[in-house]
């Protein structure tokens, strides 16, 4: 079962959703993207109280239903989050892979499909984020990890999956970051006249 989604499938869902990015093409790297504002001096939690990851399990397509999650949950994803971003960015030590895999080996939700074709999967938060977790492991240990990038958008720390062609995609989202960057390199352009 592979979590991640390719962004330019074009599947019809916005890349921000109920307050959330999903520019990661992987739930795992969009989790990591649950601590906004990374870089700077103050950053800010999406994932403060329960209601908020309640939230984000449902507009991830993860599950259809708020699981009903508890404080505990909360910092399991926060650990979880943190070990992933450390692993995907380079900077992971030995403690961000232990905690990775001892999440992973918690009891994942269970995928059925549905009576129209679709994936869907049961479970409470906890075996959500198991399933996450297995899935980053998967990725992390595939030749994957290599198209694994940080946005290089000004400020930006969102992880994403290159999966295009040539493996040269620089921003998390065009419609975000790249267009940015595109209009700040025109403004330059013009001032250089």
């Amino acid at each position: 079962m592979r979590l991640f989604m390719d962004v330019k499938s074009g599947d019809g869902r916005p890349e921000d959703r109920d307050g959330f990015r999903f520019r990661g093409g992987h739930l795992a790297l969009d989790l990591a993207a649950t601590l906004g504002a990374r870089l700077k001096r103050e950053p800010r939690e999406l994932l403060e109280t329960p209601a908020d990851l309640d939230r984000w399990l449902v507009s991830s397509g993860l599950i259809e239903r708020r699981p009903g999650v508890g404080g505990e949950d909360v910092a399991l994803a926060r650990e979880l989050r943190e070990a992933i971003y450390a692993i995907a960015s380079g900077k992971g030590t030995g403690a961000a892979r232990e905690r990775l895999n001892a999440i992973a080996a918690l009891p994942a939700a269970r995928p059925r499909l549905t009576a129209s074709g679709e994936l869907a999967r049961d479970g409470n938060a906890r075996e959500l984020l198991a399933s996450i977790a297995r899935e980053a492991v998967e990725l992390f240990g595939s030749p994957e990890r290599e198209r694994v990038r940080n946005c290089e958008g000004e400020g930006c720390a969102i992880l994403f999956l290159d999966l295009s062609r040539s493996g040269a995609r620089r921003w998390c989202s065009m419609s975000g970051c790249g267009n940015r960057a595109k209009a700040r390199a025109f403004r330059e352009r013009g001032r250089g006249d």
